[in-house]
């Protein structure tokens, strides 16, 4: 019997969905940095077995909208709710579970119509008493099917998580080919490399106001690809801090980039990296709509 289904993972930023989503697929489907909300729209990953295919949608993480980005983020959770066949919520070991964080889960629990999974997540960096502390906070909720401790990091219990969504997927159709493992297209996939090193490489001066542009992606007769891309800000002292002194960190940037895009595509890249000042962009339909957050399109 064949099995498959969607499955969304859904919970509060920075609980390691991205990187559970890269476990689950064994590619790297989402971009992972340390800041929260990095993720901005539902990935799909697929996950491919001999009798199974698992069809992940990682979501942004939940939060009050507060721009048109904000909104778009969350409209994409929405959306990633209908139609599917299981729902992980992940909570992390590194964080408190609040009463709002339970009252949330037990929302879910009680509204959906699929089977409900928790993950606990990041339980490598946890000595194990705040395990046993949010099992037990959430262990009498009714309509939970499992609660499963996991690292998304390490590894660790993540087959067990596969065969609990395996228990609960119905016999079905593929609806992938074997040899994919997103949906997204290359010129996405290369948007998000280039902000994901750029999050990273900036750190904490790093503005949440940063978007990616691909303005070129062409190949030339020899194989290499050509992309020229923006990075778009929402001031002009961003954009200082985006170029670096003597343009070291665009530099740095940039060939960071390269080096996980050319993984990608499996051929030699020459990345050429702008950088653009639009103010307020995350509030202006039509930049939005550019750089691929179009709430109409959901």
């Amino acid at each position: 019997m064949f099995k498959s289904g969607f499955v969304t993972l859904i919970g509060k930023p920075n609980v390691g969905k991205s990187t559970l989503t890269n476990a689950l697929v064994g590619e790297k489907v989402s971009i992972v940095t340390f800041r929260p909300q990095t993720t901005r729209d539902k990935i799909v990953g697929i996950v491919n077995g001999d009798d199974y295919q698992i069809v992940l949608l990682d979501t942004p993480g939940i939060h009050n909208a507060k721009n048109g980005l904000s909104k778009f983020m969350m409209k994409s959770v929405e959306s990633a709710l209908e139609g599917i066949d299981v729902l992980i919520y992940v909570i992390a070991c590194d964080k408190k579970l609040l009463d709002e964080e339970i009252e949330q889960i037990k929302l879910y629990a009680s509204n959906i119509k699929v089977p409900f999974i928790v993950a606990i997540n990041k339980c490598d960096i946890d000595k194990g008493a705040s395990v046993g502390e949010k099992i037990e906070a959430l262990k009498d909720i009714e309509n939970i099917k499992a609660i499963i401790p996991i690292s998304a990091m390490q590894g660790k219990n993540i087959e067990d998580l596969k065969n609990e969504i395996l228990k609960n997927l119905k016999e079905g159709e593929k609806y992938y080919d074997d040899d994919m493992y997103t949906d997204r297209n290359l010129r996405f996939m290369v948007s998000e490399y280039i902000r994901e090193k750029a999050i990273r490489l900036l750190g904490d001066e790093l503005p949440y106001g940063i978007g990616i542009s691909i303005n070129k992606f062409s190949e030339r007769e020899n194989g290499i690809v050509d992309i020229d891309a923006d990075i778009v800000c929402e001031k002009a002292a961003h954009k200082a801090m985006i170029i670096g002194k003597q343009g070291k960190m665009i530099k740095e940037i940039s060939t960071q980039s390269r080096i996980d895009i050319e993984r990608l595509l499996d051929q030699k890249v020459f990345l050429t990296l702008y950088v653009r000042v639009k103010e307020d962009w995350r509030d202006n339909d039509l930049l939005l709509n550019n750089l691929g957050y179009n709430i109409k399109k959901i």
